[in-house]
């Protein structure tokens, strides 16, 4: 044993391997010890506590030069001779347990009285009224020492600073698992099996002794193996160092050590709790305490009366009627678990505070609940606290229940945190059979997930409940369906919304629920009108009008007016149009529903776009996006964005472009809505048209289309696009603009993203792989083919006068194989180095107006009429008017006014048998 006199002044372990990560810990704590004289590290079992301060203690030799002694209590038992910490320090110390005035921890004091000393408590969690008490004792009496604890739980000690001992940050714990994997097989390597290792980390919360154990296991299985098995993380993780204390050789040890401290009403609370992915002390209030005969929970006055008042119990719990847990006692019992780190606290949500536990520590209290018969109770129970306040809150989503526009605020946010209970609820609620009540739970949130953007999963949710819920009575069914509508237009699919809000009209009128028939009146107008059926819509938007002029349809009369507003958009009529968006706009504001707000702004943007007034457009785009940033909104943030983009370019101003169009194109990436990234990849076309890429912006473009046609859409049309193509064809000639854009057609979205993302910059332009040889100047035997990226420099200013000078660009993926530049040896039509892509069909835009049709609208900008333009073409006045109709939908116009100006600046250039 090495004592106070020995030379060594230490008997600190051997740290047994290299100690992973941790630098910012280690650095924090010594801090802390230069100014506090006690610090407890605190964490829940495995957390890493004791090779923690271990590692502390090794790195301060240096400043304590009499001494840094380790006290290990773990195996002191709590009913053993009186002062058992003071007896092991005294050991330790090579103290003698001599009768002296005090106690043993009186001469301890003394023998430690003028050295500067680091004193290092560990595992004191079973005996933390002694290690308190002798920690006071010796601090007081020794003004240069300093104790250094280790414990599931405070000391409260004076003077004591509590360390929460966090996980691993996540390539911490990466790299612990990967070297400690290597320790045990030899050669092994992450590479190739780094998502897999991500995973184990993510599903052991970063807790180091969980994720040694795992590393274990690397003897006999893969990493995907280990990942697939940690459902059932205590029989896998159970083989750990024999040489280990017994609490520290597997995973429930550990946590078994925990629990074993607990007194009854500890354990129920801590079991019940594993109901919840993260709740409130409110939620755990109500959830998890007892009810009394009449089924309210049990407070207070329930509790048996003994000697020491009311909920005298032993081990200081309080124990309501028959073993039951008051619902006032939850607040005691939670402080102490996580006094315990069994309950980690987290952040802030909506003004309460959230708590939640260590995915280990929750499927440990799991099976404890399962084991206690309580299971199906609490989780039936933690379900339906999830409608109920799900119901309660849609309703003040869509104003049907009255709050402030910052209560609102605070919902969004709380449904951020509130994401895995309703996840558990609804899967609870789909093996239970319980359709009902999981399609109600889908119904009231639609809102939340809309605002959000995640209508895919919340579809899939929706869909398996009506699958098997069709019989379900009309007041549940009619809703559902037509919040399943919204759904649909949340991801931009209006053909499915339509038919989704056909079928709630009948179930929601015999239910008499007028707020959803009308809501799904103005989703089947909405989806009219993006079929162009707008005589259909308007009818559509006419019943809804009659329902939503009633009391409490204040959400439906905003929502009706905003959708008719789009309405006449479509049809040009400007006019209304910006008097029912403005109307809309203003009641939604008036009942403070700014979410509404937004999508009645961003329709007065695009009005104003059309108005030709950008400076008013980009101003309605940036009222609406504060909005749209404080609930997170990123579908509408996205779309906000996309206008401010399109605005920026008719300014001139392609660095604001760029940068709106960036974020826009990143928001809708995140939400998945293929529409919306289509229209910001052809905005992205038009810009680095603009930017000097003509080359990229077919290829762009092209990309854009075929995402539309993926998404169940026709392919682009509209004025902005012909605007940019044009030019191109021009310059670059019609089968080679083919080419691009059959290829822009077959680049994955992610490359397309990518490119449209790039810093333009010298080198930044890609040539295309050309059919035919034909070159960037539209004349044969310019270009090799299979050239489409990575020219020379002087081949790119040989072929394209304009192009940008040097620099790489990667090759678009094509089957999933990494981009990567074509060769000179590579031609269409055969397979290309080591089968990596293939050669790919030229393909016309289908924007493309016909040779007649560009000859018309030639002849529309001269001012001449239809019979005019018959008798100029000798052909019939009716097949005139086909043609014009045809190009008015082409180019997305209203007027012959438009075709007229557009034709004058597009078409002015060509010679009329140019096509």
């Amino acid at each position: 044993m090495t004592s106070l006199n020995s030379p060594a002044k230490t008997n600190l372990p051997v740290e047994p391997n290299a100690f992973v990560g941790r630098e910012r810990d280690t650095a924090d704590i010594r801090r802390l010890l230069e100014s506090m004289r006690a610090v407890t590290l605190c964490g829940a079992g495995g957390i890493g506590k004791t090779r923690l301060a271990r590692h502390v203690a090794h790195s301060l030799l240096g400043v304590y030069p009499e001494g840094v002694w380790f006290v290990e209590l773990a195996d002191t038992p709590r009913d053993g001779p009186p002062e058992p910490v003071a007896r092991r320090v005294a050991a330790v110390l090579g103290v003698a347990e001599e009768a002296v005035p005090g106690g043993l921890a009186a001469a301890l004091a003394e023998a430690l009285r003028s050295r500067a000393a680091l004193l290092v408590l560990d595992n004191c969690e079973h005996l933390v009224a002694d290690c308190a008490e002798l920690t006071g004792a010796l601090l007081a009496r020794c003004p240069r020492l300093r104790v250094l604890a280790t414990s599931r739980e405070p000391l409260r000690t004076a003077g004591e600073n509590v360390w929460r001992v966090p996980p691993l940050e996540p390539h911490e714990a990466e790299r612990l698992f990967v070297e400690r994997a290597a320790a045990v097989r030899p050669g092994f390597a992450a590479a190739g099996a780094g998502t897999a290792v991500a995973e184990v980390s993510r599903a052991l919360d970063g807790v180091p002794l969980a994720l040694e154990l795992a590393a274990a296991r690397i003897r006999v299985m893969s990493v995907e193996q280990i990942a697939r098995r940690l459902t059932d993380r205590f029989r896998l993780l159970n083989a750990g160092d024999r040489n280990a204390p017994l609490r520290q050789r597997t995973l429930r040890a550990a946590i078994d050590w925990s629990h074993d401290l607990l007194d009854d009403d500890e354990r129920t609370l801590l079991r019940r709790l594993s109901v919840f992915a993260g709740w409130t002390l409110e939620q755990a209030e109500h959830v998890c305490s007892d009810s009394g005969p009449d089924g309210e929970p049990l407070d207070a006055l329930d509790r048996p009366r003994g000697p020491g008042g009311p909920g005298d119990a032993p081990g200081g719990g309080t124990r309501a009627v028959l073993g039951g847990l008051a619902a006032d006692a939850v607040l005691d019992l939670l402080t102490a678990l996580v006094d315990k780190s069994l309950v980690v606290v987290g952040g802030e949500v909506a003004g309460e505070v959230r708590f939640r536990q260590l995915d280990s520590i929750r499927q440990y209290a799991a099976e404890r609940l399962g084991a206690a018969g309580e299971a199906e109770e609490f989780r039936r129970g933690h379900r339906d606290a999830v409608l109920e306040a799900a119901e309660r809150h849609g309703e003040i989503a869509v104003v049907e229940s009255p709050a402030s526009w910052a209560e609102r605020v605070e919902l969004f946010h709380r449904y951020d945190a509130e994401l895995g209970n309703v996840r558990a609820a609804l899967a609870w609620s789909l093996d239970r059979g319980e359709i009902e009540e999981g399609l109600r739970i889908c119904t009231a949130l639609r809102t939340f997930w809309i605002v959000r953007g995640r209508v895919a999963e919340w579809e899939e949710w929706t869909d398996r409940f009506l699958t098997l819920g069709m019989g379900l009575p009309a007041y549940v069914l009619g809703p559902a369906l037509a919040g399943r509508a919204q759904l649909a237009v949340g991801g931009r699919d209006f053909a499915r919304a339509g038919e989704f809000a056909e079928r709630a009209l009948d179930p929601c009128r015999k239910a008499g629920d007028d707020f959803m028939a009308a809501t799904a009146l103005i989703t089947v107008a909405e989806s009219h009108t993006r079929a162009g059926r707008f005589a259909e819509a308007a009818v559509r938007l006419d019943e809804a009008d009659a329902i939503a002029a009633d009391p409490g349809q204040e959400w439906n009369r905003a929502y009706a007016l905003t959708a008719r507003g789009y309405l006449l958009i479509r049809l040009n009529r400007l006019r209304e149009a910006r008097e029912r968006l403005e109307s809309g706009l203003l009641i939604m504001r008036e009942i403070g529903q700014l979410w509404g707000a937004s999508h009645a702004l961003i329709g007065l943007g695009r009005l104003a776009e059309l108005r030709g007034d950008p400076a008013a457009a980009r101003g309605h785009y940036a009222e609406a996006l504060p909005i749209l940033a404080e609930i997170e909104a990123r579908p509408e943030m996205a779309r906000a964005l996309a206008g401010v983009g399109r605005v920026a370019l008719e300014q001139g101003d392609p660095g604001a472009a760029r940068e709106a169009l960036s974020r826009s194109l990143g928001l809708s990436r995140s939400t998945g809505v293929r529409l919306d990234v289509a229209r910001a990849l052809e905005v992205f076309a038009e810009l680095v048209a603009r930017e000097g890429d003509p080359h990229g912006a077919v290829l762009l473009a092209g990309a854009a289309s075929a995402l539309r046609e993926a998404g169940g859409r026709q392919p682009g049309t509209g004025a902005r696009l012909e605007r940019t193509l044009e030019p191109i064809r021009r310059r670059l000639g019609r089968p080679l603009v083919a080419q691009l854009w059959g290829e822009g057609r077959a680049l994955p979205p992610d490359d397309a993203a990518a490119y449209a993302l790039r810093v333009p910059g010298p080198g930044s332009v890609p040539a295309p792989r050309e059919a035919g040889g034909t070159g960037t100047s539209g004349r044969p035997g310019r270009e090799r083919p299979g050239r489409a990226f990575g020219r020379t420099a002087g081949e790119r200013a040989e072929h394209d006068p304009a192009a940008p000078g040097p620099g790489p660009v990667p090759e678009p993926r094509r089957d999933g194989e990494p981009g990567r530049a074509h060769g000179a040896d590579a031609a269409p039509g055969r397979a290309e180095r080591r089968g990596a892509a293939r050669a790919v069909t030229p393909v016309t835009p289908p924007t493309t107006l016909t040779a007649r049709e560009r000859e018309i609208a030639r002849l529309i900008a001269r001012g001449l009429s239809n019979r005019g333009i018959a008798g100029e073409l000798v052909i019939s006045p009716a097949t005139v008017a086909r043609h014009v109709t045809n190009i008015l939908t082409k180019l997305g116009f209203g007027s012959r006014a438009q075709v007229a100006v557009w034709a004058v600046d597009n078409l002015s250039a060509e010679s009329p048998d140019a096509g």
